[in-house]
């Protein structure tokens, strides 16, 4: 995960938003920008290629691979679950998982929620081919990085064990939890990992930096019901930019969440290393001259994503690559912090 380095940005006095974009994106890469402010879209567009060999568009209506924004949606169904009365996340996790080792037994749910568990980032490569169990297995056997609760360590692992902490406690898989309690109720009709049933012309191409097509997120190994457990409930999911609004619109009200909740999914806990940043649950906390913005971003070695949200004034934005890096021509993770920083404040700007 990337640091959201706090950036001073002036948007020029009425400079559209598509005018600020095609001079800040570099040309060649693909993807799809939105911005929004409570329940409005401010700006919507695509740029580039979803698909070059067939020559399809990018638009707000493409689906991507999220990535590590994924760890939000599984945050808040750890919290529909305790507004339920089904766990509280100071369980600690032995409650739903069964016995655990006697040096994990002071991990709790919060702990997992916030990398601050002392579970290492990952055991593989995000398509191995592993089973739930043997994700389970894998965490209680590692070695602890730091004592529960003494140190971030951002670890998709624990957001792995989030995930099989959702199947255990709601009798439901991942994704069938999410789509019903979180998607539904926000008019998320394209998100998910398989219950969607996309054109596959929607699906963007992934591509990597020497151009070469990598094809699209479920073209690599996945089981039936989505990803193997390397990437199950820290990454993976595939959305749209709509979609990704209609989240924040959720997130705006208490469509999907109590303000309970949400006060919980949004406070800063853990101090972020070499950052002025702390992580929340699912998203990292950033104070700026503007208020608080939480955030978190998504990357792999092809596609990167980050998203955005202004707690203050209900500015957001979602902006997404299917072409992130290219040798010696552009690397997208450089624009991030300025762009993300820019589009919130003309968003907020061409909101009035």
């Amino acid at each position: 995960m990337l640091v959201l380095a706090m950036t001073a940005c002036s948007p020029a006095a009425g400079e559209p938003l598509a005018a600020y974009l095609a001079r800040t994106l570099p040309e060649g890469p693909g993807g799809t920008v939105v911005t929004a402010r409570g329940d409005r879209i401010v700006h919507c567009q695509g740029f580039g290629l979803a698909d070059r060999a067939a020559g399809t568009p990018a638009t707000c209506d493409t689906v991507y691979d999220v990535m590590s924004i994924t760890k939000q949606f599984t945050a808040a169904a750890i919290l529909k679950l305790e507004t339920m009365g089904r766990l509280r996340t100071s369980d600690p996790i032995s409650a739903h998982l069964g016995p655990v080792p006697p040096g994990k037994r002071q991990i709790t749910v919060h702990h997992l929620l916030t990398h601050t568990a002392g579970l290492p980032e990952a055991l593989g490569d995000d398509y191995d081919v592993l089973s739930r169990e043997d994700m389970l297995a894998g965490a209680l056997a590692s070695e602890p990085l730091s004592a529960p609760g003494e140190r971030f360590h951002y670890s998709n692992l624990g957001y792995s064990v989030l995930a099989a902490i959702i199947e255990k406690v709601s009798g439901l898989g991942y994704e069938r939890f999410l789509a019903e309690h979180l998607f539904a109720p926000a008019g998320m009709t394209s998100t998910g990992y398989v219950l969607p049933r996309w054109d596959r012309g929607q699906v963007a191409v992934e591509y990597d930096a020497r151009g070469g097509s990598r094809g699209r997120p479920y073209d690599h190994p996945w089981a039936s019901d989505g990803p193997y457990w390397n990437l199950r409930g820290n990454g993976g999911i595939l959305s749209t930019a709509r979609d990704m609004f209609r989240w924040h619109r959720a997130l705006t009200g208490g469509t999907v969440l109590t303000d309970g909740a949400k006060e919980k999914l949004f406070t800063p806990y853990a101090p972020m290393p070499d950052s002025e940043e702390s992580y929340a649950y699912g998203w990292s906390v950033l104070d700026t001259g503007d208020g608080r913005i939480a955030w978190h971003d998504g990357g792999n070695s092809w596609s990167l994503a980050t998203y955005a949200r202004s707690l203050n004034d209900g500015v957001m934005t979602f902006w997404v690559s299917n072409h992130a890096y290219r040798d010696s021509r552009w690397n997208l993770e450089d624009l991030e912090p300025d762009l993300t920083l820019g589009l919130l404040d003309r968003a907020r700007s061409a909101a009035g």
